[in-house]
């Protein structure tokens, strides 16, 4: 891809930490996240800055799973969630390497697989009907319906000390995040990690969500957030979104990935600078 036009960025504060070198972190939810959003713009920055990307639901638990669960194993052609992962991980560092951007995997439990206590506390009731010992036993319902479980907020804490600390070590000058299209529960809990940071930060648009889904225009008003987009590189883009293949299919099983420009929001405060 083409290095990067300083003049093509619509962003002031990205124009002038790009324009000073200064380092950049993006926070993605699961392993694809942020090159299925911000794919094309990661590699345009990245020849210029210093770029990590750092997801913060990287792993999976030993069944029993939920119906969810094993329909999103199946949906991937795989029977081993840890395997799964694994291959996930590799698939993430393998894409960002390539595009000369690091990674860091913090290792939280995906919402499909997390359990409201230790797998030793199952029980036999739990074991037999996995739903009830799950934080969300369905993904319709409960993680698609925007509403952080209760028992997440511990965890919520622990991701956002984890990423301050990040911010510190990689001297990140921008912070990127999800905006939460589609609310899947562990976009929101990205979100809220940002919002944690006590500094401003840009909100990239969710993808593929954003092809049925818009950002919720209460929360876009209540932090007077503006879009702008960015379209150089959108088709080379999409070389990168299969190079995860254990999920390109899934997300787009008719083979075709749809050619959209990337979406960030920025308070208008920030942009007007």
């Amino acid at each position: 891809m083409n290095r990067v036009n300083l003049r093509s960025i619509p962003s002031p504060r990205l124009d002038a930490a790009v324009s000073a070198g200064a380092p950049l972190l993006f926070l993605s939810a699961h392993l694809d996240d942020a090159v299925l959003s911000c794919g094309a713009l990661l590699a345009a920055l990245a020849p210029r800055c210093p770029v990590t990307v750092a997801t913060v639901f990287t792993a999976a638990t030993d069944p029993p799973h939920t119906r969810a669960a094993r329909s999103f194993l199946r949906q991937c052609g795989a029977t081993d969630a840890d395997a799964l992962f694994a291959d996930r991980r590799t698939e993430d560092r393998d894409v960002l390497a390539g595009l000369g951007v690091a990674h860091v995997h913090l290792g939280a439990v995906d919402a499909l697989f997390r359990t409201r206590g230790s797998r030793a506390a199952l029980g036999r009731l739990g074991r037999a009907v996995p739903e009830l010992v799950h934080r969300y036993p369905t993904y319709r319902l409960d993680i698609a319906r925007g509403r952080v479980a209760a028992g997440d907020r511990v965890l919520a804490a622990g991701l956002a000390r984890q990423v301050s600390d990040l911010v510190a070590t990689t001297g990140a000058e921008l912070v990127f995040c999800p905006v939460g299209v589609g609310n899947h529960v562990d976009h929101l809990l990205t979100r809220g990690i940002g919002a944690r940071l006590g500094r401003p930060v840009v909100h990239y648009s969710d993808f593929p969500y954003a092809l049925s889904a818009t950002p919720d225009r209460d929360f876009l008003e209540r932090h007077r957030l503006w879009p702008w987009t960015w379209e150089h590189g959108i088709a080379e883009k999409r070389r990168l979104i299969r190079d995860y293949r254990t999920q390109a299919d899934a997300l787009f099983p008719g083979g075709t990935i749809p050619r959209r420009p990337e979406i960030y929001y920025e308070p208008r405060a920030i942009r007007s600078a």
